[in-house]
């Protein structure tokens, strides 16, 4: 099942002017709904408890409620904390208000001073703590009502609100092999019950909300599509398998999708890639995905996505010790298609074009060895001193690949570097770039889904380490900043244009209990699409 999304707009519906607080409320009550949710203040609960002049969403709603809300107060059910939450259920005396929603859940945005309301990061705590109320229960359905949570200190920041609680939704209702039966491989699995998030709003906030909410849903769709690639088993996520998928959706959308095999590989002259995938007896597949949403000749913006299907290391073989988590080696790719896809589905008005080469790094009798020297596209000779520094070799071809698309940016996506998680952990994607601007637009979109980035040095003094004595550049430089000199590899075929590495092995997926693929970069890219000009 996949979560659906969708705005409902009450023209007359404002709780931050405070002669149409019981107006608005008494609106959104006579809704048919399992929940209603709306947020309150620390002043607001405040109100609640005094005794005189009592104004506000806690006292206007408990007029309407029959006293419910007062006497969750009095029981100490209703918190002045930031992300506290109450859920209070229907009874026989709301009938009077004529209130047809099931139950309201009541969460708390602490003492909204300006400094702390324009802080997503407190916002997305809040809003978890609400979505978790509403997963995994009886609710089918829930009308969250936006103004509540502005309060006249947000109001420029509702699209970013918006985006980020589908986006928190999405990631909460995602279930592998639910949506596809093709991908159901526990029997017992279900879907969660949760299944349509209704934004309500007025007409202050109408427009905010008619653009936002699609852009959140189909972005919640590339992430879906980016986890259930990801979280696939090596067995059947090949790269024949990318390439038809890549395919598959070109039927679904406007997606012009191009799939190039072995031969034409080689006739392109990518060494580099093909020294990865000689080892497999899967044959390799270079996809190109097109979204030509801009004007005609308008520079288009590039991500090239790593597509290791499986990376045992090669002749450098890996411990075997969590090696099956080596199929997250494609999460470049997956975050790529997925990010195309949700391009797609929002038919943005501007050109993006997605490059993926995959293919899967096995050791074997025609693999390649350390001490080979391979020739890469651009022409430069690159000595493999380690197989399991196979992603910058495949990447390097596609990074040549691109040139011909005289792009407005190009931004690699890659678990590349497991020295990246020793510099970052788990919280940041490292990012690598000379170029300011494009460095300072990822953030930002980092800053503005949450999918945040930290920008790494790509220094000239590195690349002393990536020296060969037989050929143009070695493919690793030891083992002092090796996600740098990851980089610095990359960067010697990205001369020609603006250009960005995006490192997110400490990211793409969790480890242990909750282990899965996480869909990043898929929100950072997509902000970032919807914040260029």
């Amino acid at each position: 099942m996949t979560i659906q999304f969708s705005t409902k707009i009450f023209s007359q519906a404002d709780v931050n002017n405070p002669k149409q607080i019981k107006a608005s409320l008494a609106m959104l009550l006579a809704q048919s709904s399992d929940c209603l949710v709306l947020a309150y203040s620390k002043a607001d609960l405040d109100a609640l408890a005094a005794t005189k002049s009592k104004s506000g969403i806690l006292v206007e709603l408990d007029r309407l409620l029959g006293g419910s809300v007062a006497h969750a107060n009095l029981v100490g059910d209703l918190d002045g904390q930031a992300a506290a939450t109450c859920v209070i259920r229907a009874e026989k005396s709301w009938a009077a208000s004529g209130a047809k929603v099931k139950r309201v859940l009541l969460v708390c945005l602490g003492d909204i001073a300006p400094a702390s309301a324009r802080s997503l990061n407190a916002y997305s705590k809040i809003a978890r703590a609400a979505l978790k109320h509403l997963s995994g229960g009886s609710i089918k359905n829930a009308l969250w009502f936006i103004p509540s949570f502005a309060l006249g200190h947000r109001a420029d920041f509702i699209a970013e609100e918006v985006r980020l609680t589908i986006q928190y939704a999405g990631d909460q209702a995602y279930r592998f092999g639910v949506r596809q039966p093709a991908m159901k491989f526990k029997a017992k699995d279900k879907a969660d019950t949760f299944a349509h998030l209704i934004f309500a709003g007025n007409d202050a906030c109408a427009k905010e909300l008619k653009a936002a909410v699609p852009e959140g849903a189909a972005m919640v769709e590339g992430m879906h599509l980016a986890k259930d690639l990801g979280n696939l088993p090596p067995n059947i996520c090949t790269p024949t398998y990318l390439g038809k998928a890549a395919q598959g959706l070109s039927k679904k959308t406007g997606l012009k999708v191009e799939v190039l095999g072995r031969k034409q590989i080689e006739a392109l002259g990518m060494g580099s890639f093909l020294s990865v995938a000689k080892g497999s007896d899967t044959p390799p597949q270079f996809i190109v995905m097109r979204h030509e949403g801009g004007k005609a000749g308008e520079a288009p913006i590039v991500f090239v996505g790593k597509g290791i299907t499986f990376d045992t290391g090669g002749i450098s073989l890996k411990p075997g010790e969590a090696m099956d988590e080596m199929k997250y080696d494609m999460c470049g790719a997956a975050s790529v298609i997925g990010t195309m896809y949700a391009t797609a589905l929002m038919k943005l008005k501007k050109n993006v074009i997605g490059v993926i080469p995959t293919c899967e790094n096995m050791p074997s009798g025609q693999a390649t060895r350390p001490g080979d020297i391979v020739k890469s596209m651009s022409g430069q000779t690159i000595e493999v001193l380690n197989t399991d520094a196979e992603g910058r070799l495949i990447l390097c071809d596609a990074l040549t690949y691109v040139e011909r698309f005289k792009p407005k940016a190009v931004i690699d996506v890659a678990t590349l570097t497991g020295a990246c998680i020793i510099a970052l952990g788990h919280v940041h994607s490292g990012v690598f770039s000379d170029d300011e601007g494009l460095v300072h637009s990822l953030t930002k979109a980092g800053h503005a889904s949450l999918d945040t980035v930290w920008r790494l040095p790509l220094d000239a003094a590195y690349h002393e380490q990536l020296k060969s004595n037989f050929a143009d550049v070695a493919n690793i430089g030891g083992r002092p900043a090796g996600s740098v000199t990851a980089a610095c590899f990359l960067s010697r075929f990205t001369e020609k244009y603006k250009w960005a590495h995006l490192d997110i092995a400490g990211t793409a997926w969790k480890s242990g209990a909750a282990k899965g693929s996480t869909g990043r970069p898929v929100p950072l890219l997509v902000n970032y699409l919807l914040e260029q000009k």
